[in-house]
């Protein structure tokens, strides 16, 4: 299951999950194709819908505290419906609703139980987001994908 912030403008066209260019991006991490993507992978965001541009241009708008609360029940209701073997939120705020750290560099490139499931965080693949401008946060990344695909392979034997 990968856990993201909110769906993009682009996947509200669409109506489907990761279809800009920060899905194009984190497929490219994963190693894996469109098919192959939404073949494995359920995707489910922290809130449902799309908050808009943010005021400076860059990006999307975070959600409001309000916005996240109301959506925190579906969120909740598909995490025990579907007791996912592996949990991958993607970004800080998804991080944060998940697995409650407050930074992405004290977690990303680690594995976490999380009740019967093995999260592992990922950074947002925007190209909003400079986390990965700096050369040892490009390290966690590769360490999470390391941790990732293991757990995968684990999963798949």
């Amino acid at each position: 299951m990968i856990i993201g912030q909110a769906p993009g403008a682009v996947e509200g066209q669409e109506r489907r999950p990761w279809r800009g260019r920060a899905g194009q991006t984190l497929r490219r991490w994963l190693d894996v194709d469109e098919e192959e993507f939404y073949a494995t992978f359920y995707c489910a965001s922290v809130t449902r819908c799309y908050p808009g541009k943010h005021p400076s241009g860059r990006g999307d708008r975070p959600p409001t505290r309000r916005e996240l609360e109301l959506c925190r029940f579906w969120l909740d209701w598909e995490l025990r419906l579907l007791r996912p073997a592996i949990v991958i939120p993607v970004g800080g705020l998804a991080t944060r609703r998940v697995l409650g750290t407050a930074r992405l560099g004290d977690c990303i490139g680690s594995r976490f139980e999380l009740d019967e499931a093995v999260a592992v965080p990922l950074p947002h693949p925007s190209g909003a987001s400079g986390w990965l401008n700096d050369s040892t946060n490009r390290r966690r990344l590769a360490d999470a994908l390391d941790l990732l695909r293991a757990e995968l392979e684990a999963l798949s034997a």
